[in-house]
């Protein structure tokens, strides 16, 4: 996809703002002449987390076409459309949708905005409308179905506040366990949260992420382990019998890999945008390259791990010898902007940790690794937060 022009960035940025999740498809020239766009591998995934349909499961031909009731933003409001998810037989049945009546409201390359309601689809052509004239018309269909929008996600982001509020009203509390996840587990347990391994998000589709208030700390993104198929080792046990150290009774690797420069165990991040790659490498010659991660599969995990996230911060006490945390305050953050991603990795802004150990007879734990971020550069990766003081 071509880059955003200004009206098109705008437009994304109000409706982010909005609590609307879109996702994003450009018809081609030939696309609009045969009345087919590419349903391309984010769009698929929109639409299989949102339940809509799976194209994983779809069978080719006619037969197996599946018509979702669909609208399509114009000026004054919206027209009656259908979806249309199939795969031909033709071509290995490559993933294909089309819009009913798409041809008279958009040109070639235009950028469209899709974003679901009600298991419908709500096409708005980011080209060519102004979102911010149709939000100040309060009688525009469109107007009001984005200020429901807003308000449903609102309110459970506004329940969860409340919650905590009440929560740092208590004063300090003590921590449910030691060490890096033990204010974790003692946010969840304070909001009854059951600790459990879901990927899911922690309160009602918001990610909680909360962590000790110290200058510098980098804040945990997500935790991806390298395609192994891709990959020269196959393992993380593999990465740790090549690059780990003993400690007591511990064989570890924990370290912090960056594409700035090799760290202490020789190892460097490359990104490779002719095919779209993270790389891990060695400075060892006979290692060189061996850990890959797929960009497309760390910017889905970004997407669907923080698309709306409280990061909560907090003082640590000691009070007769265990650790207390008092929650200060949140960011509040949505929707992040996955091309920004790739350029802060580059950077150095967003780095990646080895949390991989064995002791003894036992098998080897891998913790990460972690994608973690610098905490001020927050706003680099999402668009404007909102802050909330607890105390």
């Amino acid at each position: 996809m071509r880059l955003f022009n200004s009206l098109e960035e705008k437009n994304i940025k109000i409706l982010t703002a909005e609590n609307i999740e879109i996702t994003f498809l450009m018809p081609t020239t030939t696309g609009l002449g045969k009345s087919i766009m590419d349903a391309t591998a984010p769009f698929r995934l929109f639409l299989y987390e949102r339940g809509i349909h799976d194209y994983g499961t779809q069978g080719q031909g006619a037969e197996h076409k599946k018509i979702i009731s669909s609208y399509i933003g114009i000026d004054t409001g919206f027209v009656l459309s259908q979806a249309s998810l199939y795969r031909p037989q033709t071509k290995n049945g490559d993933p294909r949708i089309w819009f009913t009546g798409l041809k008279k409201y958009t040109d070639s390359n235009d950028v469209l905005g899709i974003f679901e309601f009600n298991q419908e689809l709500y096409v708005l052509n980011l080209t060519k409308l102004d979102i911010e004239k149709i939000l100040v018309n309060t009688h525009n269909p469109i107007e009001n179905l984005i200020r429901i929008i807003n308000r449903n996600a609102n309110k459970i982001a506004q329940e969860l506040l409340l919650k905590i509020e009440l929560i740092a009203k208590q004063g300090p509390i003590k921590a449910d366990g030691t060490g890096d996840t033990a204010i974790g587990r003692t946010l969840e347990t304070s909001l009854g949260i059951t600790m459990n391994s879901s990927q899911k998000p922690d309160y009602k589709g918001i990610e909680l992420k909360s962590f000790r208030n110290k200058r510098g700390n980098r804040k945990t993104l997500f935790a991806k382990v390298p395609d192994w198929n891709l990959s020269k080792f196959k393992s993380s046990a593999e990465i740790l019998n090549h690059f780990g150290y003993k400690r007591g009774d511990d064989f570890k690797l924990y370290c912090t890999i960056s594409a700035l420069k090799s760290n202490s165990q020789g190892l460097i991040l490359r990104l490779d945008k002719n095919i779209d790659q993270l790389i891990e490498s060695s400075e060892n010659p006979k290692i060189g390259d061996f850990a890959v991660w797929q960009l497309a599969t760390l910017h889905n995990e970004l997407k669907r791990k923080h698309k709306e996230t409280f990061w909560v911060a907090a003082n640590t006490t000691h009070i007769n010898g265990v650790e207390h945390f008092q929650f200060i305050n949140i960011e509040h953050t949505r929707s992040p902007i996955t091309s920004q991603f790739d350029l802060l990795l580059e950077q150095g802004v967003i780095t990646v940790d080895h949390l991989i150990k064995k002791k003894n007879n036992c098998p080897v734990s891998e913790k990460g690794p972690l994608f973690k971020i610098r905490p001020d550069k927050l706003g680099l990766l999402f668009p404007p937060s909102l802050k909330y003081d607890l105390i």
